[in-house]
């Protein structure tokens, strides 16, 4: 008698970073993962590395094409849907080409309402499943077009926690600060002034994360120091927040050819 089929998570900026962690914790666990990112050669090494089955998507999902895509796979009855893809800019947004900041609002916010809207019918259908959608300790400040991006995460998940859990499913937004990824090297974001012990590792972030979602959650904060950043942007007066922000000085302009990994 054959035992039920291994759950499915569909993640994506799978091919390294957080997306890449959460592909690890879920692959001990036996679930079956379609991973996507537009970094081919990436998915492949990180499918090769892991003792489950797998499922690679290439796609950029800064494009209609690249979201349709993922779309589809969104609809095919997944467990979980894992919305991670991701990327910052090293300038401010008067120094960034309007073009990039249109990418990256499409892949914070398109992208994530679109995968989501799509997952979700056939999780309520089955009563079960769920949506993990990566957000920021950032989104609760206002400090750049990423935070807002990320401040949309937060608030859209936070909402769509409300209307799926009476079916059952459990939609949840993870809030990290620091997390040791390559990131913020893809980024050209120089970021040797911030304190060690404000630094989380990928896999402890996204272990935490996990243990928050079937919890039932809506937020996920992992550790003390994310939680006590979250903790300021409520505590503190909005005028000395922007008058912080203000003080801060702009970032280096971005290094001419650099470009963010979705």
């Amino acid at each position: 008698m054959h035992g039920a089929p291994p759950p499915t998570a569909l993640i994506t900026g799978a091919a390294a970073g957080i997306g890449a962690a959460f592909a690890r914790a879920l692959a001990r666990e036996g679930w079956r993962l379609v991973l996507v990112d537009r970094d081919s050669e990436g998915l492949q090494a990180l499918a090769a590395s892991l003792d489950t089955e797998t499922t690679t998507v290439t796609a950029d999902l800064t494009t209609d094409s690249g979201i349709d895509h993922v779309a589809e796979h969104c609809r095919d009855g997944l467990d979980l849907l894992v919305n991670n893809a991701g990327f910052g800019h090293p300038t401010e947004f008067l120094d960034t080409p309007i073009e990039a900041e249109i990418a990256m609002s499409r892949l914070h916010v398109e992208a994530v309402l679109r995968l989501t809207v799509a997952a979700l019918p056939a999780m309520i259908e089955r009563g079960r499943g769920g949506v993990v959608n990566t957000g920021s300790v950032l989104g609760f400040f206002p400090s750049s077009t990423y935070s807002a991006s990320k401040a949309w995460v937060i608030n859209f998940t936070q909402s769509a926690a409300v209307k799926a859990r009476p079916h059952g499913v459990d939609v949840m937004v993870l809030c990290p600060g620091f997390t040791r990824t390559e990131f913020h090297d893809t980024a050209a974001m120089n970021m040797a002034a911030v304190p060690g012990f404000l630094w989380l590792d990928a896999d402890t972030l996204v272990a935490a994360a996990l243990r928050d979602w079937r919890k039932r959650k809506a937020i996920s904060i992992p550790g003390w120091q994310n939680k006590t950043i979250a903790a300021l942007s409520r505590l503190l007066p909005m005028r000395l927040i922007l008058r912080i922000h203000a003080r801060g000085g702009k970032r280096p302009r971005a290094v001419r050819g650099a470009a963010p990994r979705p």
